[in-house]
């Protein structure tokens, strides 16, 4: 398992090189903003992207599942984009998702493209559920110790010694609460130092930056004061 392991609140906690958290204790998965379909939504209106954005995020979190084999998987809201996205899936990816949806106890959190995931879709759905120690929401407060959140898609620059720079998305946490980073394939990124994120936490921030892939893969926590301000 590659990633950082840290205390959250009071939950042992692994935010993993693959943008995901996974609690130890309990065996549990959390993704967040998965946004299927995006890119269909886009062309509907005129907007011709490549067509594969579901495909990609699903193969991803098909390996995750399988190296992990967790008990219980969350996904922490906006996990369609809109609220056709169900239907548009295409029929293999739509059978890869209840697949892997059969392999754990699968809560939706309700988000804000997804406040009805599919109905044909298997699963717990909820606004909102404590777990192992922690309160999931799709979108945070930083009004509750423990609280885990997606919703504003973080990322971080990190610039080096001799100029160049490096963005990423990533994890974003003061030990008491913590915002998740992105996993679906088409989904931008909003840096941690815009105003969205002001009064969301009470202590010191780190920005927890992915690296590498694969074997090499990393994460990095790197403390807001040493991170680049611009986007």
């Amino acid at each position: 398992m590659r990633g950082h392991a840290f205390q959250l609140h009071e939950t042992p906690v692994v935010a993993l090189a693959e943008a995901a958290l996974f609690l130890p204790r309990t065996q549990t998965l959390i993704v967040s903003d998965l946004h299927f379909e995006k890119g269909s939504a886009f062309a509907v209106r005129g907007v011709m992207l490549p067509p594969f954005d579901t495909a990609e995020t699903l193969r991803r979190l098909e390996a995750l599942t399988a190296q992990l084999a967790p008990k219980v998987l969350i996904a922490l809201g906006d996990s369609f984009h809109d609220l056709g996205a169900g239907s548009r899936l295409a029929d293999t990816d739509r059978a890869k998702l209840e697949n892997l949806v059969s392999q754990a106890e699968t809560i939706w959190i309700e988000g804000n493209h997804d406040p009805e995931p599919p109905a044909w879709l298997a699963g717990q759905r909820t606004h909102e559920l404590v777990h192992d120690g922690l309160v999931f929401r799709h979108e945070p407060t930083g009004d509750v110790a423990g609280e885990v959140a997606g919703h504003l898609h973080p990322c971080a620059r990190v610039t080096g010694k001799r100029g160049g720079s490096i963005r990423r998305r990533c994890f974003v946490t003061d030990g008491r609460s913590l915002i998740m980073p992105a996993f679906g394939a088409f989904t931008g990124g909003l840096n941690l130092f815009d105003p969205a994120f002001e009064g969301l936490f009470r202590g010191p921030v780190h920005a927890l930056m992915p690296s590498g892939s694969g074997t090499t893969a990393k994460v990095h926590a790197i403390a807001a004061k040493n991170l680049t301000r611009s986007h």
